[in-house]
């Protein structure tokens, strides 16, 4: 999980910094008066590796998939505790009005 955690980071790192150099090349364009037509060649290759970084990470760092079918192995009964002096059923249903027709001032 750490070599995975790095590399979201590295990949984080990664898009921040074509931000960046977008945002200066906007500026640059700006001062030279010439239109944005996109950016430059190099900060899309930024983009690119940085995504893909990203996702790899994003994929890998939550764990193993594990299977939904209801006849897999993996899958565990789950069932609620023999002990039910835990479980607490107050709610807000014992303080509020039991007829609904109340009627709204005018």
């Amino acid at each position: 999980m750490g070599v995975a955690l790095t590399v979201g980071v590295v990949g984080l790192v990664i898009l921040f910094h074509a931000a960046y150099l977008t945002i200066r090349y906007k500026g640059l364009l700006k001062i030279t008066e010439d239109e944005f037509s996109g950016p430059p060649f190099n900060v899309v290759i930024e983009l690119c590796l940085g995504l893909l970084l990203s996702f790899w990470a994003a994929l890998t760092v939550p764990g193993k998939f594990l299977s939904i079918h209801p006849h897999s192995p993996d899958n565990r009964i789950v069932s609620l505790p023999d002990n039910l002096d835990f479980m607490i059923f107050n709610h807000r249903r014992k303080v509020s009005p039991v007829e609904m027709d109340v009627k709204l001032r005018q």
